[in-house]
């Protein structure tokens, strides 16, 4: 009788043990999949950030007196690339920091855009439509992969959080990711006056 009971309790650790790594494993895996996307999103900037100076000097070319506006941009660029994230310690502030340096670089690229209507001669450019057309489809990549980020980001924080894989996720240090926000005022519809 004895000698059963010995093989129950050690079969009963086994049992937890073998679950217990399962459940770790899933979640360094998911882990994985969160540091992947931001990745992602990281690639996605980078491209954003890489096709600024070529706008910056075929805008110039058109436009010589505007460098308020160059300045602008290229200053945004440059605080928004010396922004770097852990994604293995990510907070939810680091995240607001480099999704606001990222929308002061959209800001200043709208405005290098805009000044583009008052030269003919520049939006008829065929350098300037490439770099237009390179950056809009940048912008859409940014949106996808930050959505992604999120949706894995969401999925993780759910596993980790769920009893009993939260028992597990504490004793290892296992934390939240943050997500993406939109930005302040996007739930409110712009004011359009005619």
């Amino acid at each position: 009788m004895k000698k059963k009971s010995i093989w129950i309790i050690i079969a009963a650790i086994a049992v937890i043990v073998i679950w217990a790594i399962k459940v770790n494993n899933s979640m360094v895996a998911m882990e994985e999949t969160v540091n992947k996307a931001w990745s992602n999103v990281e690639n996605v900037y980078q491209r954003r950030a890489d096709l600024i100076p070529n706008l910056v000097n075929t805008v110039k070319g058109y436009a010589e007196h505007e460098t308020s506006t160059f300045e602008v941009v290229v200053n945004a660029r440059a605080k928004a690339t010396s922004i770097s994230v852990n994604p293995e310690n990510m907070t939810a502030d680091q995240l607001k920091e480099f999704q606001k340096a990222q929308n002061e670089v959209s800001g200043a690229l709208g405005r290098l855009i805009a000044i583009s209507e008052s030269y003919p001669e520049l939006k008829a450019n065929e350098n300037f439509k490439e770099l237009q057309a390179q950056l809009e489809g940048t912008e859409n990549r940014i949106a996808v992969e930050r959505k992604n980020f999120n949706e894995s980001a969401s999925k993780y924080n759910t596993y980790i959080r769920k009893f009993p894989q939260s028992i597990i996720a504490g004793m290892r240090g296992f934390e939240k990711k943050p997500y993406f926000e939109a930005e302040e005022g996007a739930n409110k519809a712009p004011k359009v006056e005619f």
